[in-house]
């Protein structure tokens, strides 16, 4: 009875650990992006610039606060001799209000709006290089758990002609030097095997980061993920134009500064000021009296107009150079796109040779050796060199997989940058 509490009594001790063991999720692809876009930081901070640039448009014609001033006007000094009560002079109430060109406000809110369309794709921009980032560091992981896997899978073979290797020993059917040798590849191969776990430490941390999550939040990845390469259906530059986040932000930045020219035209239109005194005498034999100005600015003088008009051409000339600029980012990404199309359909073909051609001869060469070792037909550098060769060649086909994938993952980023 002692014994079954004691058991009932670990086991709910050990619950909660077995409970946590459970809440490891996996993460697709795809669930890892909108994360991403979702929580990340740095992403949140473009909405809220964007939302900004709105409020500060909307600011952008409100009005100059009226001024109010208090004095007196045309009093004399102390100790001058006054020829009659008229001379005491008067308490001067003044108003004045500033009265803005609307044409002028509303053009500069325009120009001022336009920016956070502007900053919404630079949001796109960081988004797509934090999507590349995220699937170069997923699909390192997704590659280093196969490697993983393969050195788990050849490290059985290992074991076993370890264990041959010590059954034959003492009926000096081996040598001691044979038995210490598998030892050191077993060892060697649980050294590969830490060097993968690294790498998915760190793509784990990088990962997490990137969502906005503890470092060292536990996760594991959909291993059973394979990324296919899908060629874009057109590569004009028309098509990279609507579908690249840097393109537009180019055409927005081109709509910006004509917003901004148009704006800075408006400049020739006059603003206007509206002033009125009220003064009262500090005699009663002098009547009340009130003075109303109206003002308006000249901007179209020479030596005003010169500044906004300079600084017209100078923003057509930048539109210009923008476009240019536009015209041959469209270019080189063009030829860019199609090269890397022509390396992946190359490097797809060399990786289906390695599997279904190199890679069933060596496990067949492995195997023969090891069925003619263990029959005691064989000796045990042969079969290690057979081994050696088949793991070799695992590794640098997932190796090329990586490479794969990580081109795959540029040409995406690329292609919607």
């Amino acid at each position: 009875m002692m014994y079954i509490i004691k058991k009932i009594t670990v086991l709910l001790l050990l619950l909660p650990f077995y409970g946590v063991a459970q809440d490891v999720q996996v993460l697709s692809l795809d669930t890892v992006l909108q994360r991403i876009d979702k929580n990340n930081l740095l992403l949140q901070s473009y909405g809220l610039k964007a939302e900004s640039y709105k409020h500060a448009a909307n600011a952008a014609t409100a009005w100059m606060a009226p001024m109010i001033g208090v004095g007196t006007f045309m009093t004399p000094y102390p100790g001058q001799k006054l020829m009659d009560d008229g001379d005491k002079g008067s308490v001067m109430v003044q108003l004045e209000q500033d009265i803005p060109n609307m044409v002028k406000l509303n053009a500069n809110k325009r120009f001022i709006e336009s920016k956070s369309k502007v900053e919404n794709e630079t949001r796109g921009i960081t988004l797509n290089d934090y999507k590349s980032q995220a699937k170069r560091l997923y699909f390192g992981w997704l590659v280093a758990q196969q490697k993983i896997n393969v050195l788990k899978h050849n490290e059985n073979i290992m074991r076993m002609m370890k264990k041959i290797e010590e059954i034959r020993y003492p009926y000096n059917q081996s040598k001691l030097g044979s038995v210490y040798k598998t030892a050191a590849k077993l060892e060697e191969n649980s050294n590969m095997i830490r060097m993968q776990e690294g790498d998915i430490a760190r793509s784990r941390a990088w990962l997490n980061s990137l969502m906005n999550m503890k470092g060292n939040s536990s996760f594991m990845i959909d291993t059973t993920f394979q990324p296919v390469f899908v060629p874009a259906a057109s590569i004009d530059t028309g098509s990279l134009a609507l579908a690249r986040n840097d393109i537009r932000k180019m055409d927005y930045s081109i709509q910006s500064m004509q917003l901004n020219i148009e704006a800075m035209k408006k400049q020739s239109r006059p603003d206007f000021k509206l002033r009125f005194d009220h003064m009262s005498p500090l005699t009663k034999m002098m009547p009340k009296a009130y003075s109303v100005m109206g003002m308006v600015s000249i901007p179209i003088a020479p030596w005003s107009s010169k500044m906004y008009k300079s600084e017209v051409k100078g923003m057509e000339y930048e539109i210009q150079a923008m476009g240019k600029e536009k015209a041959a980012m469209l270019q080189e990404t063009q030829g860019m796109l199609y090269g890397m199309q022509f390396e992946i359909q190359s490097m797809l073909k060399r990786i289906e040779a390695m599997e279904n051609k190199i890679i069933p001869s060596l496990q067949k060469t492995l195997d023969v050796n090891f069925l003619s070792y263990r029959e005691n037909k064989m000796e045990l550098p042969e079969v290690i060199d057979s081994w050696e060769a088949l793991t070799m060649m695992q590794t640098n086909v997932l190796d090329e997989k990586l490479k794969l994938y990580l081109m795959i993952a540029d040409y995406e980023k690329e292609l919607y940058r």
